[in-house]
């Protein structure tokens, strides 16, 4: 079952073509990658996933529903969540303060609960903050819970960035360049959490430029260049592509 449709998407700014007719499918609990040079586009087609920009034209669904165009609050409430290559942490927070206040889509008590803190309002803070724990525990963060995350080594932050979006519950998983800055044991960590979040039934979506992360745990690889989609498939079918191979100057990256 394909739990993302994207079918000719395309976005131009001032007539710069940044994505052009781009289509692609990905199955529920599949880890996909999207690759390409410098400018090929790829963090404007996660800012049109995601709500942050508009496709000029084209269609997302999303497990059936067209999400195209919808602000980001309510493409998070149908179900996909990113990170970003700039993390973007409330530093001043609390390491759990980050990842319980990504939760408040799913609060079901509303403001008079929060108000007059019944008895209900009380069970759900107490769920939700045991959640929050859950996440930091997947990511390796739970003993820094209490931390401001601006005391977090670089590494750290990008794990709870992981945790905060994972906070919202959603489908799918958005990250942009997860491992950008990472020492290798470092990254070694981010692909070992990638896998743990497909093993609990996680769609994950990344961009990414090392191309050992890409081999190591994509399913499938989506290639573009100049906005334009120029390969799809497997890890061995994209490997020798003549087509990835002089996207990027001739060489063989994934030699």
């Amino acid at each position: 079952m394909h739990i993302l449709e994207v079918r000719d998407i395309t976005k131009h700014f001032s007539g710069i073509k940044a994505v052009e007719d781009v289509s692609f499918r990905v199955k529920e609990g599949a880890v996909a990658s999207i690759i390409g040079p410098n400018g090929a586009g790829k963090t404007t087609l996660f800012n049109c996933l995601t709500g942050l920009t508009k496709p000029t034209k084209g269609s997302i669904f999303l497990s059936g529903n067209n999400i195209s165009g919808l602000a980001p609050h309510r493409i998070v409430g149908f179900g996909i969540a990113r990170t970003f290559q700039n993390i973007r942490l409330f530093r001043e927070m609390t390491v759990l303060e980050n990842v319980l206040v990504s939760q408040h889509l799913r609060i079901r008590s509303g403001m008079v609960g929060a108000v007059i803190r019944g008895r209900e309002f009380i069970r759900e803070e107490r769920e939700i903050r045991d959640r929050a724990f859950e996440y930091l525990e997947l990511v390796g963060l739970e003993d820094a819970a209490d931390l401001p995350s601006l005391n977090l080594p670089y590494g750290d932050q990008r794990r709870l960035e992981i945790a905060r979006a994972l906070a919202t519950e959603p489908k799918i998983l958005l990250l942009d360049e997860p491992t950008a800055g990472m020492n290798p044991q470092e990254t070694l960590g981010i692909m070992e959490i990638i896998k743990r979040l497909q093993g609990l039934g996680k769609t994950v979506i990344f961009i990414e430029h090392d191309m050992r992360v890409v081999m190591g745990i994509s399913e499938a690889i989506i290639v573009l260049d100049h906005g334009v989609k120029i390969a799809e498939g497997s890890p061995d079918s994209i490997k020798n592509d003549p087509l990835v191979i002089e996207a990027y100057i001739g060489r063989n990256i994934f030699a």
